[in-house]
This record gives structure tokens, sequence and C-alpha cells, in this order.
């Protein structure tokens, strides 16, 4: 599989035959096909197991409980993984009709998508989240492949260049306290729970939590 991906990188149409990952590899043709069925079986699992290396290294990362934090680090992460894996990031992402056409590379947009959608969530998108998630993926992967293609390190200044550019493109500020009203479907949640809450003594619940319960209840019902 990696010579597979070091040949695809090298070639200058994206093809190899049968003939040259066999002869690179050292096997016949047989254990080729009794692997991967054939080439273009080789090639996908080549892709996946590439795509499975790099979200582990996404998730190793952990989350910090600070979403723009976190954009930063996956950012950081990605353009880490390129730079470290150039022939695997290459068949990823540089060629067309190769990597980002596979099932393994939807998953892993999706992912990215559903981080976007939280920080559309909290208020913290100034563009639709799908041309926000798109913004940062073409640009994280251009930076990537600018690199491995020059041989410049992840610490390069065009990473948190390009990252503080596309961050200030698609991130808005976060919202002032009671600036965002709540949706109406929360709203007539909140509401509901107020209507039907007693003004004294709740079970399970302090003096000062009802309070506090009611207190957040009246903010809430406003639409």
């Amino acid at each position: 599989m990696q010579v597979t991906a070091e040949l695809l990188t090298a070639s200058p149409t994206g093809r190899v035959s049968n003939r040259e990952v066999c002869e690179a590899a050292g096997v016949t043709p047989p254990t080729l096909y009794h692997h991967f069925g054939d080439k273009d079986g080789l090639v996908q699992a080549v892709i996946s197991d590439a795509f499975e290396r790099y979200l582990a290294r996404k998730d190793d990362l952990g989350t910090t409980g600070d979403l723009v934090t976190d954009l930063r680090r996956g950012w950081d992460s990605h353009v880490a993984f390129g730079v470290d894996n150039p022939a695997l990031y290459e068949l990823m992402y540089g060629r067309p009709g190769v990597g980002r056409a596979s099932p393994a590379a939807a998953a892993a947009r999706s992912r990215l998508l559903a981080f976007m959608r939280r920080l559309e969530n909290a208020g913290r998108l100034r563009v639709p989240v799908e041309t926000a998630t798109d913004v940062v993926q073409s640009a994280a992967i251009g930076v990537t492949l600018h690199l491995v293609r020059a041989r410049r390190p992840a610490s390069d200044p065009v990473v948190a260049i390009t990252r503080e550019a596309v961050m200030g493109a698609v991130l808005a500020p976060p919202p002032a306290y009671g600036e965002a009203a709540a949706s109406p479907e929360v709203a007539t949640a909140a509401a509901r729970l107020r209507e039907v809450l007693p003004r004294g003594p709740v079970a399970g619940l302090r003096a000062t939590e009802t309070a506090l319960l009611h207190d957040w209840l009246d903010v809430l019902s406003t639409p």
C-alpha cells in the first residue's frame, strides 16, 4: 500500500500499472488480486487507510472546550499530517478524481461539516455553514499541498497567516450577553415550562437554584 501511494505521487498521469506496483513491492500479481481484488481496490484501500490515519490523529487532539481554539488546532493538525506524510497526502487531496472522490474523503468532510455546525449553533459563523466548510477545507488543502510540493515545514509562516485570514473571513465575534434571542421553538418550550413550574419550592432544587431557573426561563421565553 505504501509503494502504491509513492508510485501514484510520482506518476505524472496519476496512474500506475499492476506490474509497476508488484515489482516495486516485491510481490506477484496473484498476491495483489488475492488481497485487493484489483488495482482499483488497492488504490481505494490505500486512500481509506490514509484517511483513517488522518482522522485518528485528529481524534488524538481531543477538545479544549473552546471551538475557535479547536478549529486552530485542527487546521494545524491537518497541515502537519500532510507534511509528515507527503505521498499519502498527495493521493488523498492532490489527484483530482482519485482521493477526494472516495467515501473516506466524504467521511472526513462530514466530520468537518459537523464541527462547523457547532460553530454555527454558537453564533460564530458570518457565512452559511456549507460555505464556511468549503473555505476552511479548500484553504487548508491548498496550503498543505504548497508546503508538500515546496518541501517546507509545517512551521512555515504561511500556515498561520492563511489560517488567521480564513478564520477572520468565516468567523464572527462572539455575541454579547443577551444579544442573541432564543429560537421560537426554545422560547415556546421555556414558556411552557415556566407556566407549569410552581413559584414556590421545586423538588430536588435549592431555593437559590429555583430562583435561577425561573430567571433563565424568563430570559429564554422571549423569542
